[in-house]
């Protein structure tokens, strides 16, 4: 079951750079998205080694709640999922919905989630 941990974590970097990069070329809509998906992952990396067991789905207020993580972050990286990618999601063009400010804030949300879930790793 570790290289499946190893997976989703290494994947979850992996987002993380692309939403670092994704910032820098001011395609906020997508950072927001690839921060989102970082968190998702680190958080599915850490499910997987404490619980045994895959888990499907995207809610991570749900994966926050059974592993006891910082559910205030999470919650709004939530809907990210879809807002950021469908239009009747986010009433409107997702790329029109985010700026650089939200961008860096969901960056920032993704980052600390990605260090809560490396600090638990490896305990």
């Amino acid at each position: 079951m570790r290289k499946e941990v190893d997976y989703w974590l290494e994947q979850g970097k992996a987002d993380l750079k692309s939403a670092i990069d994704l910032l820098k070329s001011e395609n906020y809509y997508a950072s927001v998205f690839f921060s989102q998906q970082a968190a998702e992952k680190a958080l599915k990396s850490l499910y997987i080694k404490s619980k045994k067991e895959s888990i499907r789905g995207h809610n991570l207020v749900f994966f926050a709640r059974k592993l006891s993580a910082p559910e205030n972050i999470i919650a709004e990286l939530t809907p990210d999922y879809l807002t950021t990618r469908y239009p009747d999601a986010a009433i409107g063009a997702p790329f029109e919905s985010y700026t650089k400010d939200s961008a860096e804030k969901h960056l920032k949300m993704a980052e600390e989630v990605a260090q809560w879930v490396k600090e638990e790793i490896e305990k």
